[in-house]
Order: structure tokens, then sequence, then C-alpha cells
């Protein structure tokens, strides 16, 4: 059996406030326990996942940012008006402010 493939057993002993922590920890990373501890021994990087806030945010920025493209499009084709540039200018207010509600989540 390749020596990467072993399986090895361990039990470790925490403390109640210990184990809710990563019960806790585990679960804002959609992980088990067991996937969660290890990652960190192995040093990858183990994130919060998003909340469905944030996911619902970042959905909203994405739309705003396509209308602004299509803005963008009519300026370089000659064929904008004022009032096209004045809703890109309002646009871009918009994903600034919900650029700010989800830093400062």
């Amino acid at each position: 059996m390749d020596e990467n493939k072993k399986e090895h057993h361990l039990h470790i002993v925490l403390t109640t406030q210990q184990y809710q922590l990563l019960c806790c920890q585990a679960k804002e990373c959609r992980l088990t326990k067991r996937a969660y501890l290890a990652r960190l021994i192995g040093g990858r990087p183990v994130k919060a996942r998003p909340t469905k806030e944030i996911k619902e945010l970042r959905t909203e920025i994405h739309h705003i940012g396509n209308n602004i493209n299509q803005i963008a499009r009519s300026v370089n084709a000659g064929i904008a008006k004022p009032e096209d540039a004045k809703r890109g200018l309002y646009l871009l207010d918009q994903v600034y402010e919900l650029m700010f509600r989800i830093a400062n989540k």
C-alpha cells in the first residue's frame, strides 16, 4: 500500500469550548470537522463561505456592471445620450454603496 494512502487515526480531547469552536468554524466553511482539521494541518486555506446576503449583493453588483458595460459600449459607438452618462454615474454610485455594505459585514 502506498505510504501516502495509509490512514492514521488520532484521538484528541477537547474542552467543550474548543469543541464548540471547532464545530462552528467547520460549519462556517461548510466542511466536516475532519476536513476542516485536515486543511489546517496541511496548511491549506480555510475560509468561511460567503453568506446568502453577500452572494445576493455580488449578483446585484454583477448586474449593475453589465448595465454599465452597455452604457460604455454606446458611448464608444458614439450613440450615447447625456442621460446615459448620468445613468452610468448613478449605477457606479450604487456599486460603491453595495461594496461599502459588503466591506462592513
